[in-house]
């Protein structure tokens, strides 16, 4: 499947959104290991932290991808996307 670069920044914003979810969270909650946990915010946290990991997993993928079909060194796209993402598209 054919990705494109904004395709790509769209991709690492929604895994840095659902990463900022994770560490609100964190912040709100405590540390997840923390005592006092309600089921509900177990749930909720873990949900998010698999949100974001699949959202991070299938970007990488994706970077992956269109490195190899603009025949550009994987490390450099990976920075290009993750600079764009950050500074906003």
């Amino acid at each position: 499947m054919a990705h494109t670069f904004d395709e790509l920044v769209a991709r690492q914003q929604a895994a840095n959104a659902a990463h900022r979810e994770v560490l609100r969270l964190r912040d709100e909650y405590g540390p997840p290991t923390a005592a006092g946990w309600a089921e509900t915010h177990t749930a909720e946290y873990e949900t998010a932290w698999r949100a974001w990991q699949d959202l991070t997993r299938d970007t990488q993928a994706a970077v992956t991808e269109y490195a190899k079909e603009q025949g550009v060194p994987r490390h450099e796209a990976e920075q290009d996307v993750k600079t764009k993402a950050r500074d906003g598209a």
